[in-house]
């Protein structure tokens, strides 16, 4: 896929050289060539571009390429070269779905606002596009993945073609960043979810009850078993097992769990009666499991049976472009539970919020809305976070947009270590485009470097 937001075909090869030199100096970056076909090869639905092509090429014409774009996507701007006076085809250009059109020879500035026009017009049916799936997305029943950052797309991009299967995953991120909320919704959103999900944290179970809590026990099976008790694994039978800080587990109960998963039954504590279950496995853990298989303090063999897909969950100081939307979304869950009413933060306040390292991760920021609902602005002096205050009536539109553009050019510009090349391919932003809104919010590159 072409990273150009220009296409320009013309068989002249003098005109491309000039388009390519005009489109250069306005930051536009293009791809200019001399045929349909070597256009219509660049082009996906996901094109954030335009496409600006000549009508009178050999073979393939301007209508057919138009015809053929719009098969592909429908809502990519193309705009018809024609020649001078030829009115008749610009109509027909028009009708059959072309953004306009523009004569030759023509005017280069007329162009170019014709140019951003059309741009203007691809972002937002993109954003439409992505705001559209996104509401599909949450109006989908029980837990829901929010965010629309960068790392928080790939995770839900990696978990998704995972659904509707069976296959074991591996969840490795840093307490509170949300493992449980995503293994329930893999649950919730997988053939299963008719049936149990059962959480059991294995580092908070005793040693010495953990395999009668996975396994369960007959009665008199040892001191105090005095009925049958069915373990997590059976009452996660058709379902789904979620193993929270599986890295605690003991190593002699490690090998049990491994043949449970191989030969998909187990045997209550006291019984030699075998018990067919069928589970899917979903496991947890904030260490890194592969070093610890490799210096023996967990079972390999175990590792990679629970790492058929290994989903890394990032820390909420990676995805702070998500935490506004996160924390209104925790106050209004907690506005109804309390019959509170939710206060939006203003700019400034949610700016501050995203300035914040989160060592809690998720669960902090759960924890301060619910305080926020219930406390107002009070709850914030008992957090790592300074919050300005509360005036309402002096906050704009344009100063939350401006909040917000000023911490995702931080974040990128963080993440990237002050690369301007590589923030804005992140921010999808001209080179020219990204300096004027750095000097508007005062950030210098060199603050970012290591």
């Amino acid at each position: 896929m072409t990273q150009a937001t220009v296409i320009f075909v013309d068989d002249d090869a003098d005109i491309r050289r000039v388009m390519a030199q005009t489109l250069a100096l306005e930051d536009m970056p293009a791809e200019c060539v001399g045929d349909g076909a070597s256009a219509l090869a660049m082009i996906t639905p996901d094109y954030e571009g335009v496409v600006l092509c000549d009508y009178n090429m050999p073979g393939m014409d301007g209508l057919e390429v138009l015809a053929r774009v719009r098969a592909i996507d429908d809502a990519i701007p193309l705009i018809i070269l024609t020649g001078q006076g030829d009115i008749s085809t610009a109509v027909s250009a028009m009708q059959k779905g072309a953004y306009d059109f523009i004569e030759k020879p023509f005017d280069h500035d007329e162009l170019l606002e014709l140019l951003r026009h059309a741009l203007e017009k691809r972002h937002l049916a993109l954003e439409n596009r992505r705001l559209k799936a996104q509401l599909k997305h949450l109006a989908k029943p029980g837990p829901r993945l929010l965010g629309d950052s960068p790392t928080m797309q790939r995770v839900i991009a990696t978990i998704d073609p995972l659904l509707e299967t069976s296959a074991n995953i591996l969840l490795k991120g840093e307490t509170g960043a949300g493992k449980d909320a995503i293994a329930r919704y893999i649950h919730e959103n997988s053939p299963r979810r008719q049936q149990n999900y059962v959480a059991i944290n294995c580092g908070a179970v005793p040693e010495n009850l953990i395999e009668s809590e996975l396994f369960g026990h007959e009665a008199g099976a040892f001191t105090g078993a005095e009925r049958r008790r069915i373990g997590k694994f059976e009452h996660a039978h058709g379902g789904t097992l979620f193993l929270d800080e599986v890295e605690s587990m003991p190593l002699s109960l490690q090998v049990k769990i491994l043949r449970v998963l191989e030969e998909r039954r187990l045997e209550r504590l006291g019984s030699n009666t075998p018990v067919e279950v069928d589970v899917r496995v979903i496991a947890a853990t904030k260490a890194d499991l592969k070093q610890l298989s490799d210096s023996g303090e967990f079972r390999a063999d175990l590792y990679y049976r629970l790492n058929v897909v290994q989903v890394d969950i990032p820390a909420l100081r990676e995805r702070k472009e998500d935490i506004p939307m996160l924390f209104h979304h925790f106050a209004l869950i907690a506005a109804a539970r309390y019959d509170r009413e939710s206060v939006p933060l203003n700019a400034a306040q949610a700016a501050r919020l995203m300035q914040y390292d989160w060592p809690g991760n998720v669960r902090e920021l759960r924890n301060l809305a619910e305080r926020y609902v219930l406390l107002g602005v009070l709850a914030f002096e008992e957090s790592g976070v300074t919050m300005p205050p509360a005036d309402h009536d002096q906050v704009t539109l344009a100063d939350m947009v401006d909040a917000f553009e000023r911490s995702a050019i931080i974040s990128a510009l963080n993440a990237n270590r002050g690369s301007i090349k590589d923030t804005m391919a992140q921010l999808k932003v001209a080179r020219k485009t990204l300096y004027d809104k750095m000097k508007k919010h005062g950030l210098n590159k060199e603050a970012f470097r290591d």
